[in-house]
């Protein structure tokens, strides 16, 4: 029996593949072999033999031996998505190289920051040719120790001719974003070797072999490639009727939007979306509030007209041309918006249209276009194609956040195609008083809506964390996202009740309702005026008792108008938008001239910045994290912090920096053990002693789940203060999503389970000395002001255009009044009877 020795190709530590944190190394679909913990950053070729596979990535390489053993080396976890960042190949396919050859250098450092893992595996792809594997353990040094031990089986002649028909799928579109890579390659082959048949893959005049990893990675399948499976053999209809279905939908690899398929698959409760919500009345549509506020009007279909393409083209230089000068005169036409919008509202929610232009310098979009354009194809053709493959691959994906930029590609991408085909986007006459109601409306439809016609609008597609809902929201315009689809089939001209705050459409209203909902707009208009006109003056109860109200904010041009609102600081700084729409983390230096800028912008008021809040739920692409069954339950908030310090290192030494001669405070969220705060607070000193900062910084974390809030007066010994995030706090004692479009409205803070949790945080953190804050929605919340003050809350952060609201809720009062309206709350059963107990005053 042959032997065959595979030296290292990395210095390192052997690891088992069944520790590997991938299903398709770990299960061995790929092949057996071990994976390496590197020590260096050169891969090295383990054997002599022929260079048979480089992927285009640059992260994986085969070697073939001289024996025909087929090795895969494979750098890192997930590192198909970096695109070949951080990778240099030192080889071409078809080259002889010697053991000991450079194969592939990478950047150690950035992989550690932008992969899931280094873990390098070195695999056998063709195992049918191995009797028996023997893997080296500990520690090996590259070039030196023997990492796998092969013993070869005994070859038989085979005739390699399969009796049986020849069965031909139809033609697939791989929705895989990356290809057919590792993982998709390995599920085929091991789907494919459960068939007696002979299995190729073709795309065009290039064929591989399903069961072999290595010869359909060979084949570089691309997104978007079309190829057909072709079965020869006993069970070639049933090995065809089987795989089609699973190569259509994306052999399990994450971010694909598959074509429907023709073949049945099992649904499980994560594959298909809920249901949308059915309020059981005929003439109330349900959806999810995106903009709070009540409009009365007719309703108004929004119907999108469809910009016809011609396919092909003559010349690929002229569409090239076109396709350049349409990107040129997009950027003008967003820098424009970009412009109109920042001097309407809040400069922040202009740079959604600054994000929308560097869409147009994305390189997958161009490189897919520009493919097409090469073949033939007219430049709106495949410009066409490039931005609808992608807007579809986003709006699949599970987190709501992403999916919702889908909405964003569709209106650059409907951009540039009005721009190329001449077709200008045709603008509907709205008449006045309308309620729009559309299947979707792109961040350009909503920031140019005439707010002198359009009273409100309803989407059946969206949600509360779109783009679209921010800018409705710095507009001022009540919006209902996520309504049931019927909305699109109700006639233009019906009477309707919108209610933004509610997530609600009313249909058909009585003359007395209508009349009764335009009463109240009028009094609440009065009511806003007098509250402005008092808006500097402080909160204090009629006995005496002073809150402090401040302001949630997203940068500076929110704590410039929180002031403006009469505002008392900040108390809570959303540090994510430093994180978000950009390809790197920010600097150190960058953190720290921001936080300087919204600080000085307070004139002195306080400021209390919360760490980087984000996590599967919310990543960021240059922070790369597994998928997790449940997002919310996994690693985010403070743990991202601890798993991944590096990030939370530079943003503390920022802070630090910018709390000399500032009132800064800084807050971590998502505490949930005493563990964790006390990691994080040697984390800080830490960086304390490097920068050689003296100057006092208070701490304080975010009650958001219920284990803080029993604990508080354990945690009170640990930190200065606490600030209560009610919005995650209701969704985790309730065990309600509260962005769901069936239990939002269920997910209400006022429920007496989450009032009795703030209750006990504020006489946890009292008994010890500490002060307490709401930051959550409920602070904003004129019903629930009196209930907050009379459990003994200090401080209420809230929305920057409510700040005068609040402010007037708590004067309204005495502090006995309210202590015997929360006395009377917490002793309630639902949120319903809460909310009874302190009507709405107008």
């Amino acid at each position: 029996m042959a032997v065959v020795e595979l030296k290292a190709p990395l210095d390192g530590v052997i690891l088992p593949l069944e520790q590997v944190p991938d299903p398709v190394f770990a299960q061995k679909m790929v092949g057996d072999g071990v994976s390496i913990d590197p020590m260096s950053a050169l891969l090295i070729a383990p054997c002599a033999g022929t260079v048979t596979q480089v992927h285009r990535a640059g992260h994986a390489v085969t070697l073939t031996t001289d024996e025909g053993i087929e090795v895969m080396m494979h750098i890192g976890l997930d590192t198909v998505s970096l695109k070949g960042q951080g990778f240099t190949p030192k080889v071409a396919q078809g080259e002889r190289v010697e053991a000991g050859a450079a194969l592939i250098a990478f950047d150690a450092d950035f992989l550690a920051t932008h992969a899931k893992s280094l873990l390098t595996q070195v695999v056998i792809t063709n195992g049918e040719r191995v009797a028996q594997l023997e893997a080296a353990i500990g520690r090996v040094r590259a070039g030196q120790d023997v990492c796998l031990t092969l013993h070869l089986a005994e070859t038989t002649a085979e005739s390699g001719v399969v009796e049986g028909q020849r069965v031909v799928s139809d033609a697939i579109l791989i929705p895989n974003p990356t290809g057919l890579h590792a993982r998709p390659a390995a599920v085929l082959a091991n789907l494919a070797k459960r068939f007696k048949s002979r299995i190729l893959v073709q795309r065009g005049e290039d064929q591989g072999n399903a069961k072999s990893v290595v010869a359909l990675m060979g084949l570089e399948i691309e997104h978007g490639d079309k190829v057909q499976l072709i079965a020869e053999g006993p069970d070639a209809g049933e090995a065809i009727a089987a795989l089609a279905p699973e190569l259509a939908a994306g052999l399990g690899d994450e971010g694909t939007h598959p074509a429907p398929a023709p073949a049945t698959t099992e649904i499980g409760e994560d594959a298909a979306p809920a249901p949308r919500p059915r309020s059981g009345d005929p003439n109330l549509l349900l959806g999810v509030a995106a903009s709070p506020g009540l409009a009365v009007g007719t309703i108004f279909q929004l119907r999108r007209t469809e910009i016809e393409v011609p396919e092909h083209a003559e010349s690929p230089n002229r569409e090239r041309r076109r396709l350049d000068d349409a990107f040129d005169t997009a950027k003008v036409q967003l820098e424009s918006l970009q412009s109109e919008l920042q001097a309407q509202s809040d400069p922040g929610k202009a740079a959604i249209f600054a994000a929308h232009q560097e869409l147009l310098e994305d390189p997958d979009l161009i490189e897919i276009a520009e493919s097409a354009i090469a073949k033939g194809k007219s430049a709106a053709f495949a410009w066409q194609q490039a931005y609808r493959t992608h807007a579809e691959r986003l709006a699949a994906l599970r987190n709501p956040l992403l999916a919702g930029r889908a909405n964003d590609l569709e209106d650059v991408g409907r951009r540039v195609l009005a721009i190329i085909t001449g077709q200008p986007i045709e603008e509907p006459e709205i008449p006045q008083g309308s309620i729009l109601i559309a299947e979707d409306l792109t961040p350009s439809d909503t920031a140019k809506l005439d707010r002198t016609r359009v009273l409100g609008f309803c989407t059946v597609g969206g949600g509360a964390t779109s783009h679209v809902a921010i800018i409705a929201r710095a507009l001022d315009i009540p919006a209902v996202a996520g309504i049931e689809p019927r909305a699109l089939d109700l006639p233009s001209d019906s009477p309707v009740i919108l209610d933004g705050s509610l997530g609600q459409l009313r249909l058909n209203p009585d003359p007395a309702e209508i009349a009764r909902i335009t009463e109240l707009k009028a009094r609440m208009a009065v009511k806003r005026k007098a509250d402005l006109a008092a808006a500097h003056e402080p909160a204090i109860t009629t006995d005496g008792r002073r809150i402090e109200v401040v302001a949630n904010i997203g940068g500076e041009a929110d704590a410039r108008r929180s002031v403006e609102l009469g505002g008392e600081g900040v108390g809570l700084l959303r540090s994510e938008f430093l994180y978000l729409d950009r390809t790197g983390a920010p600097s150190e230096d960058e953190q720290y001239r921001i936080y300087t800028d919204i600080a000085d912008a307070l004139e002195g008021r306080p400021m209390i910045i919360r760490t980087l809040d984000v996590g599967g739920d919310k990543p960021l692409a240059y922070l790369p994290l597994p998928r997790e069954e449940n997002p919310f339950l996994g690693i985010r908030g403070i743990r991202i912090g601890l798993v991944r310090p590096e990030i939370l290192r530079t943003q503390v030494r920022a802070i630090l920096r910018a709390a000399q001669g500032h009132r800064l405070r800084v807050m971590f969220p998502m505490i949930a053990t005493l563990d964790e705060i006390r990691s994080v607070k040697g984390l800080l000193e830490e960086e304390r002693a490097k920068t050689g900062i003296d100057d006092p910084l208070e701490i304080g974390i975010m009650v958001e789940v219920p284990a803080a809030a029993v604990m508080a007066a354990q945690f009170a010994r640990e930190v200065d203060f606490f600030s209560i995030g009610t919005n995650d706090l209701t969704q985790y004692t309730l065990a309600m999503d509260r962005g769901h479009p069936k239990l939002a409205p269920m997910a209400d803070a006022m429920n007496p389970a989450v009032l009795r949790l703030i209750a006990q945080t504020v006489e946890g953190a009292h008994a010890e000395g500490r002060w307490v804050g709401v930051c959550g929605g409920i602070a904003s919340d004129p019903q629930a002001v009196p209930i907050l003050v009379g459990i003994g809350v200090d401080e209420l952060s809230v929305s920057v255009p409510s700040i005068p609201a609040v402010k007037a809720a708590v004067r309204a009062r005495s502090l006995a009044d309210c202590q015997a309206i929360a006395r009377q709350a917490l002793a309630q059963d639902s949120a319903a009877a809460v909310r009874a107990l302190v009507p709405v005053e107008i």
